[in-house]
């Protein structure tokens, strides 16, 4: 009787623990405050206390994975939003900024993508913002805006270092900013002059994202269930991204 209230208290205790570190770990990193106090009015941006972490191991993506890219040309893909080139080089795609372009999406001829895992590997050949669209959606006829929830891939030079973070393409926002202290490994996953790899996990209401096998962003939402995936290559004066091994295991 003895050793079993040792047992159940013992329990309790770590459960207690595991909850505190949890709060201390939801804690806004000083290093951070700046980017706060410039996104936190935005309409999406979470309260640093509310969010969610991410600590679940990157998914086993070595089974049951199937290409989204036949590796000869853009076949599947259509881009969407401005005039930013996309072409298949040498087994990848690659997307180059046109200046003066609005951002541009490649996205896939499929738009009922809805519980999966998705994986990709990327390449800055020349250092520019970047991301990839899930569960993604369009509106407009004679001009197209490609909105949701997108993951997010920095560019090295901004120096924030929200990779794996979650944005509201068009619809509001930052809903998953990595500016917590808990996110410091991840905001230093990424690693220039060589391949990074993305990871999606969409269930349900429930979206979690890993860089380079770190976990980063936990993200529940209602509204985007479902659509197509879009690889971002954003407006400005540059940027060359590649893309590889992109590839996705449907969970349904």
């Amino acid at each position: 009787m003895i050793k079993t209230k040792w047992i159940i208290s013992l329990s309790i205790l770590v459960s207690v623990l595991f909850c505190i570190s949890l709060a201390v770990s939801a804690e806004l990193a000083e290093s951070q405050q700046k980017w706060y106090e410039r996104y936190s009015k935005q309409e999406n941006a979470p309260e640093p206390k509310e969010m969610l972490l991410n600590t679940d191991p990157e998914p086993d993506l070595s089974e049951g994975f199937v290409s989204l890219f036949n590796g000869k040309d853009l076949t599947g893909w259509t881009p969407k939003g401005g005039s930013c080139e996309f072409k298949a080089q040498d087994g990848m795609i690659v997307g180059i900024t046109v200046p003066g372009s609005p951002s541009t999406y490649l996205c896939t001829d499929r738009n009922d993508f809805s519980d999966f895992i998705f994986t990709c590997d990327m390449y800055y050949v020349v250092d520019g913002n970047t991301g990839v669209m899930f569960r993604a959606r369009e509106k407009g006829s004679e001009k197209i805006t490609v909105y949701g929830p997108q993951a997010e891939m920095e560019n090295f030079s901004r120096k924030r270092y929200w990779s794996g973070g979650i944005y509201g393409q068009s619809c509001g926002g930052w809903y998953y900013p990595l500016w917590l202290d808990v996110h410091d490994k991840v905001r230093g996953a990424m690693k220039e002059d060589q391949w990074n790899r993305l990871t999606i996990y969409a269930k349900d209401n429930v979206v979690k994202t890993w860089v380079n096998g770190i976990p980063a962003a936990h993200w529940v939402n209602d509204e985007y269930l479902e659509g197509f995936f879009g690889l971002q290559i954003h407006s400005g004066k540059q940027g060359t991204i590649q893309w590889r091994n992109l590839m996705v295991r449907e969970l349904k």
